[in-house]
């Protein structure tokens, strides 16, 4: 079973004090709850909600506010509500710091599948394609390998594209990688991790930093 919780754990530390962050549907979604208490952070979501709280207590649960996943949440005090619309203008202006993003494939060179796989009913793109372009950085959490045992890190995308060299970091349960002028670079193990476990899942070309970090 993948190790998500290091997944998460690392991905929170992409957040800093003062952000505005979009956390995409499915795992990003989780790290909401992550979030240190003292950090000012805004969540923003596509269907017009500016100041998402963590996960609702039961007895806190209201239909009618819910995230981009469709997922109850709560409002933090000083949250807005606006249009989808005003949404998107706002990611568009490239006011949006980070999106947190999930990942179905990850190229080499930064490019990014993560809305449809071709033959299975999918509703739309979202917010995805909008978000790798308005977006400051963009961070794609993922497992690495599939449920096949295939790699996900690939040399080049086979499932329909969300954004062409939009990666700039790249965080699953066994490694961080981190692309640079079109070079993926492995800059983090995840614990207990081996560089050499990491080459034979991993299907795409990288390079190994110097400084290379194993996290705790």
């Amino acid at each position: 079973m993948t190790n998500r919780n290091a997944i998460l754990k690392r991905a929170v530390k992409e957040i800093q004090d003062g952000m505005c962050v979009n956390l995409g549907i499915g795992m990003p979604t989780l790290i909401a709850n992550m979030i240190p208490d003292d950090f000012n952070v805004m969540l923003q979501s596509e269907n017009g909600l500016l100041g998402i709280g963590a996960y609702p207590k039961e007895s806190e649960v209201d239909p009618d506010l819910i995230n981009a996943g469709k997922e109850t949440v709560t409002a933090r005090l000083g949250a807005s509500f606006f249009d989808s619309a005003e949404s998107f203008a706002m990611i568009r202006g490239g006011h949006i710091d980070l999106a947190i993003l999930g990942g179905m494939e990850v190229s080499q060179n930064g490019d990014l599948a993560n809305w449809m796989i071709p033959g299975k009913l999918v509703k739309g793109m979202g917010g995805a394609m909008d978000l790798v372009q308005g977006a400051k950085r963009i961070v794609v959490i993922m497992d690495h390998v599939n449920k096949h045992g295939e790699s996900k890190v690939k040399k080049t995308c086979t499932l329909p594209l969300t954004g062409q060299g939009v990666v700039q970091c790249l965080i699953t349960e066994l490694a961080v990688f981190q692309f640079t002028n079109g070079k993926m670079e492995l800059v983090e193990l995840q614990e207990g991790v081996t560089l050499e476990e990491v080459q034979e899942k991993t299907e795409a070309d990288f390079i190994v930093s110097e400084s290379l970090k194993i996290n705790s």
